[in-house]
């Protein structure tokens, strides 16, 4: 029996059947996880323990952290890639975790959660977190979604301001927003998410081209994520979120970055 069979859906069974030998691991089941490094938070330490031996065997370097205060300590010191953070946690609360983890860091953030409620999803992607995995999970789901999430860092391209409007400043070479001349935090995924519009701008990008470009193929039925990020962006942009100036709402179909007045 391989770990994938013997873990397929992880906390359906009772946290005895969730640590399993790294040496059940066959080649073709290790997700390319070289090289990055894994905060996992979480209070139960047989999930602890099962992410490590999951994320392990793709090559990842794990650290763990079982309440809040750990996790943020051990953020700060080890610049992790990649956070997974329970949602329901005893002594914290995950989703405000994650808030303070975002308010600091554009680390890589996935929540995992029991509760599978589009509500829940919500409130965690408007706190932050890149991507709600809900348990039970696949092993592999899990690694799939790691990977999308990670593919998401910014790529390189030419130089200069490729929108200026003397109040909206982006710089997408330099994954660099200014509003009125003040610097402005975005995530990787806002930030990709800004980038794929206004390369965009003028035209109308539907929720399947928007999902496909920024999170991938597999999560192109989720519009929830967009219009959730699309709100986040327009908290930290717009002037009256409310009555948006750049990202405009096309009903039903998507969205559309505005094309600078002259």
């Amino acid at each position: 029996m391989t770990l994938e069979d013997q873990l397929e859906e992880v906390g359906s069974n009772g946290s005895e059947h969730m640590v399993m030998s790294s040496s059940k691991a066959s080649a073709q089941e290790k997700g390319d996880m070289s090289g990055r490094t894994v905060l996992a938070v979480d209070d139960e330490p047989q999930m602890l323990q099962l992410l490590a031996t999951v994320f392990g065997q793709a090559g990842a370097r794990i650290i763990a952290a079982e309440d809040g205060e750990e996790a943020l300590l051990r953020l700060r010191r080890n610049r992790p890639d990649l956070v997974l953070l329970d949602v329901m946690m005893p002594n914290d609360n995950g989703v405000e975790l994650c808030r303070k983890m975002r308010a600091e860091s554009n680390v890589a953030i996935i929540m995992v959660s029991v509760v599978n409620q589009p509500t829940e999803l919500v409130r965690a992607l408007d706190a932050g977190a890149d991507d709600y995995v809900t348990k039970p999970f696949s092993t592999q789901v899990l690694l799939a979604r790691a990977r999308a999430v990670l593919r998401r860092v910014p790529k390189s391209r030419g130089s200069g301001a490729a929108f200026d409007d003397g109040r909206l400043e982006v710089f997408l070479d330099e994954q660099r927003v200014l509003v009125n001349d003040q610097p402005i935090r975005l995530s990787n995924t806002e930030f990709n998410l800004l980038s794929y519009l206004i390369e965009n701008a003028g035209q109308t990008c539907t929720f399947g081209q928007i999902l496909t470009s920024v999170w991938g193929e597999e999560y192109r039925f989720n519009a929830e994520y967009v219009h959730v990020y699309v709100w986040r962006l327009r908290q930290k942009l717009e002037r009256d979120p409310s009555h948006p100036r750049y990202l405009l709402t096309e009903h039903s179909l998507g969205y559309r970055f505005a094309e600078p007045v002259h």
